[in-house]
């Protein structure tokens, strides 16, 4: 008996990445709920009159139809659901969406339901789409990419020291007070812990340090697992939000993007166009 098995399939996919292929064709990748990242071809996409044209552009939502192939997969149709305009008029947010969908390219696998990680990737480029001139790029980065890492299983500690498993509360009352975060060890290293063995007489080694996070970068890193961003008004203390204090939303940023790196021994080419953007933008 001669089981016939269906040369295609239906699902909803974002595209996260295009390029040119052959004459008039685009190979893009897709995110998919159902199967995770899918190559596939869309034939004649470049040219002029095609139906398929728009909807193989950065960010475009579709419901398709997929024809299997060898090598790649074929769309034969798509049927756009969603985009985010707003991305492509404004420089800055265009760059952050590009950085978020790199991230989500390096975190998602073939052939396996991500429907968290879709869900999750959408709404942070919704927010970017909306939020104002008035708010931190840095800080939705920031807390994109945090929420990311998460939910991949690798997100940093940042409540515990990873040595101890001791918890660290940020010190304000000490303009010196400073506390270490190394890759290798998946985050937070309370920094006293070597005064300590001094004092015993035990030798303690620490893991490298890669940054030393003052009370006010603590703070924020600690509130990045909440469903919306934090205010910083609402969680640092009075006494430090003068007019000279600039919130470290840049300095959080940087160092969730390294260690995303790191963690994925992978360099994000995206991050290029956002270190080269006029300060204006972010």
């Amino acid at each position: 008996m001669n089981v016939m098995v269906s040369r295609t399939y239906q699902t909803t996919g974002i595209v996260l990445k295009g390029m040119p292929f052959q004459e008039a064709d685009r190979l893009v990748t897709l995110l998919s709920p159902e199967y995770g990242l899918i190559r596939a071809i869309v034939p004649g996409a470049r040219k002029q009159k095609s139906k398929l044209r728009g909807r193989c552009e950065l960010f475009v939502i579709n419901e398709l139809l997929i024809a299997k192939g060898r090598s790649l997969d074929k769309i034969t149709q798509a049927e756009t659901l969603e985009s985010y305009p707003g991305l492509s008029k404004d420089l800055g947010k265009l760059a952050a969406a590009q950085y978020l969908a790199e991230l989500a390219l390096n975190l998602a696998l073939d052939d396996q339901p991500q429907l968290e990680l879709y869900e999750l990737l959408n709404e942070h480029l919704r927010r970017l789409e909306k939020m104002s001139v008035a708010e931190s790029l840095y800080g939705y980065l920031a807390q994109a990419v945090f929420h990311l890492l998460a939910i991949a299983g690798i997100g940093p500690q940042v409540h515990c020291c990873c040595l101890t498993q001791e918890e660290l509360t940020p010190n304000f009352n000490d303009p010196n007070w400073c506390v270490g975060f190394s890759f290798d060890a998946g985050g937070l290293i309370n920094l006293e812990i070597k005064d300590r063995g001094k004092n015993n007489s035990h030798s303690v080694v620490l893991p490298i340090i890669n940054h030393k996070l003052k009370a006010s970068e603590l703070t924020l890193l600690q509130h990045l697992n909440q469903s919306s961003l934090p205010h910083p008004g609402k969680i640092l203390p009075a006494t430090i939000l003068d007019s000279h204090f600039t919130v470290p939303w840049l300095e959080v940023e940087h160092l969730l993007r390294n260690y995303a790196q790191y963690q994925l021994g992978r360099y994000f080419r995206s991050v290029t166009l956002i270190d080269n953007l006029p300060e204006a933008e972010f």
